[in-house]
């Protein structure tokens, strides 16, 4: 580990130190102070209340045996809305008990009602396996939970379609799997009672405006089998949920928010990791694992990396016992971090190394459960994950949680904290900022982290790439009526008119019906493509997964791919199989694809003049092609090679934000000329990571172009847009607060103590152009032009 001591090892691993001298002990092993704040989020009494009268006995015994004596007041309330018939959501925080507030409506539904039905979906299948334990752990008669999900062995399938009264699931599967063999799922259906959306608020974007519209199917074939099943919503934190959960299902619903749970203490600090020495030319961390797509960074590291810090922090904490887990990312950033832990502790002590692990989604089904089983049985006392343990898991006794990087929304980033102290101890929460505009913003404003509401979850039904797709898939479950319209929203009749015209529907006089044998290719996830199997070339052996979009960035020929910190470099990728081969390998050198981007407008919804200034909303195409790879010496960052690559072009129509400037402005600002491309450049880039401040996005949810002299607009002009087919609500998020959003990042950039620009303001970790060219401080006169003229 560079410039950090091996961590020592306290005598035992049972109980570690408590939060505040856990911290002490963190900020002292350096020579400076990284903590930038210290948020101190106090403990909370809970608010009983009684069971509900109709909760039948046995299950008040069942809870009850699980240590649940009495519901708090937020989940006695939710759980009777909706056991009266009410759609409800209940929006607390992580830890609160949702859970009890869909359980026991259902549960209690079930003993009734021998014949009745319940659907629960999940975001990911760790959080369903987790239910599953959860639920048969009650050992309620007639219940038979079982999960129905990708990994379900097809002689189980039939059994849970006609024997199983809870069924676990998510949303692809119900997309792929269950409406589409509805006639199979008729019986389950017809009596289906409770439908439960458990964390809800991950439904946004894309993915939620598709999950929008599963969940519309779900209701429309329900109703042709006679059910009109109760909705219940559960959610992080979430401004506005009442508006979001109806948007998600097309339902009005009520909203409980007010959480009665008590809470541990929390000791939140904000990490900003230190300077490189001013003549380090070596990068921190090898590039290409420090996100999805950052295998395009051309940066120059001026901060130790956010992923080295992080992995010395776990180690330290692993080695005083406390049990932690650390949120990264990416895969490969997980990868990295728990390789990087795991060589620190066995240099501290050989085997101590095996305590940590990573977890991430890609992985087979068989090591998931290992790895949490092992956490949840002490065999490991790190782990180092993506999202996919960010969400509901039932992880108890956690001491300490580690985020590498802002998660992207204040939503996400009080779930991660919020899985330390769940037993209701004090725990500790460190948000180690990585090297760019957002994490340095925020870890110097902490008031936009603790003084801001949480987002309101952004998803668009009425996006005619969503809708058009979906309203197919609907049609060959079932010819579509007029009365399908308004289940469907805006949008509906004019798409099925364009389907129509397309050959992919006929209209007779009893409605529309879908043209084809095979069923529409619907990627629920918007992730450019189904998911490429990485396969070792010598064995056969399945090694994971990467979606179609990040294959051209990931799985190149010639890429290094990282799988439990074992590198093998990719021999041959085949897009029209879904296939990379790969070989192992350990190269002192690291990938960085680059890729080129075209910009033209199609059509402009909205726009402002203001002057010599003009803001615009509207439709974009967007061209973009990944055309070479460099190779990089991991020690010493310098560049071995570039090669060509023959990659096939992507397209994509999206919506987009813009603004021009005249170039009259732009010179009496200061601007020189020649440094245009350079200045717009610049705020495009800052513009770009500080928009997650705004939307419920990060970065690599958008993209951006800039351009001294745009033919389309014939003015200087920086386009942000929405990285996916028809948008996903970010690019008009940025437009209504595009004053607010601008001036943040132009204080980003300002209050940078850099000279010429850095990944803390201006630099990309996904420029397609090698940040170059780039000027700082014309970015800010730039930006200085834009807010003088833009109406506040």
């Amino acid at each position: 580990m560079e410039s950090s001591a091996a961590p020592t090892v306290s005598a035992g691993h049972d109980a570690g130190p408590a939060p505040v001298d856990l911290l002490r002990r963190l900020r002292a092993r350096g020579a400076g102070d990284p903590v930038t704040h210290v948020e101190r989020v106090p403990a909370r009494v809970g608010v009983p209340a009684p069971w509900p009268a109709w909760a039948p006995p046995e299950l008040r015994a069942a809870f009850a045996r699980r240590g649940v004596v009495a519901p708090w007041q937020h989940q006695a309330e939710a759980a009777t809305l909706a056991y009266d018939g009410g759609h409800v959501i209940v929006a607390t925080g992580t830890a609160s008990g949702k859970s009890l507030a869909y359980q026991l409506p259902a549960l209690a539904t079930l003993l009734a009602d021998p014949r009745a039905t319940v659907l629960y979906l999940a975001p990911t299948k760790a959080l369903a396996a987790d239910q599953l334990r959860a639920v048969a752990g009650l050992e309620l008669e007639g219940v038979r939970p079982a999960c129905y999900d990708g990994d379900t062995p097809r002689a189980e399938r039939e059994w849970i379609r006609r024997h199983s009264r809870f069924v676990l699931t998510n949303p692809d599967m119900l997309h792929h799997g269950i409406l589409p063999g509805h006639a199979q799922w008729s019986g389950f259906l017809r009596r289906l009672a409770y439908v439960v959306i458990d964390e809800c608020h991950t439904y946004r974007g894309v993915f939620g405006s598709h999950v929008a519209h599963v969940l519309r199917r779900l209701r429309r074939q329900c109703a042709r089998f006679g059910a009109t099943p109760v909705f219940v919503l559960a959610s992080a934190t979430s401004g506005d949920p009442a508006t979001a959960a109806g948007r998600l299902t097309g339902l009005p619903v009520t909203a409980v928010t007010e959480d009665a749970s008590p809470r541990g203490g929390v000791t939140f600090a904000l990490w900003e990791p230190p300077l490189l020495p001013p003549d380090s030319a070596t990068p921190a961390v090898p590039a290409q694992a420090a996100g999805d797509h950052d295998a395009t960074t051309d940066l120059v590291q001026v901060r130790r990396s956010a992923l080295r810090e992080t992995a010395d922090l776990l180690a330290d904490t692993v080695a005083e016992g406390v049990r932690t887990l650390a949120f990264v990312r990416s895969r490969k950033g997980a990868e990295v971090v728990a390789a990087n832990a795991r060589r620190a502790l066995d240099d501290a002590v050989p085997g101590l190394g095996d305590r940590v692990a990573a977890y991430r989604g890609g992985y087979l089904r068989e090591e998931r459960r290992e790895l949490e089983r092992a956490l949840l049985h002490g065999d490991l006392l790190g782990l180092a994950s993506t999202n996919a343990l960010e969400l509901g898991v039932d992880l108890v006794g956690l001491d300490a949680v580690l985020i590498c990087g802002y998660p992207g929304t204040r939503a996400s980033l009080w779930q991660q904290a919020g899985r330390a102290g769940r037993s209701g101890q004090e725990a500790l929460a460190v948000l180690v900022a990585r090297d760019d505009p957002l994490d340095t913003y925020l870890v110097h404003h902490p008031e936009a982290i603790f003084g801001a509401p949480v987002e309101a979850t952004v998803l668009d039904p009425a996006n005619p790439y969503v809708l058009a797709p979906q309203l197919a898939c609907a049609a060959v479950e079932a010819p579509l009526t007029p009365a399908d319209l308004a289940l469907f929203g805006d949008g509906a009749k004019e798409a099925i008119d364009q389907l129509v015209e397309a050959g992919a529907l006929r209209q007779r006089p009893t409605g529309w019906y879908w043209r084809h044998r095979e069923r529409p290719e619907v990627d629920l996830r918007g992730e450019g493509g189904a998911p490429v199997c990485v396969v070792e070339s010598a064995t056969g052996r399945l090694l994971g997964t990467v979606d179609g979009g990040s294959s051209h960035f990931l799985l190149h020929p010639g890429a290094v791919y990282l799988h439990q910190g074992i590198s093998y470099v990719v021999d041959d990728l085949d897009l029209a199989d879904g296939c990379a081969l790969v070989h192992v390998e350990e190269p002192d050198w690291s990938t960085h694809a680059r890729d080129v981007t075209d910009l033209s407008v199609v059509s402009v919804r909205s726009y402002v003049d203001a002057g010599p200034v003009g803001m615009f909303l509207g439709e974009v195409d967007v061209t973009s092609q990944v055309v070479s790879y460099q190779r990089r010496r991991i020690a010493t960052g310098e560049v071995i090679d570039t090669r060509p690559l023959d990659l096939p072009t992507r397209e994509l129509r999206t919506v987009a934000v813009w603004f021009t400037l005249s170039p009259r402005s732009l010179a009496s600002a200061g601007v020189q000329q020649a440094d245009v491309p350079g200045a717009l450049h610049a705020a495009e880039h800052a513009a770009i990571g500080l928009l997650p401040l705004m939307a419920t996005c990060d970065r690599w949810d958008i993209g951006g172009l800039s351009t001294a002299l745009h033919p389309d607009t014939e003015a200087p002009t920086v386009f942000v847009y929405d990285g996916h087919p028809g948008g996903a609500g970010f690019a008009e998020r940025a437009y209504g607060t595009a004053s607010a959003w601008l001036r943040a990042t132009r204080d980003a950039i300002a209050e940078c103590g850099c000279e010429t620009g850095c990944p803390s303001c201006v630099q990309s970790p996904k420029c397609g152009n090698g940040n170059n060219p780039l000027s700082k401080p014309d970015a800010i006169r730039v930006l200085d032009v834009v807010l003088e003229n833009l109406p506040a």
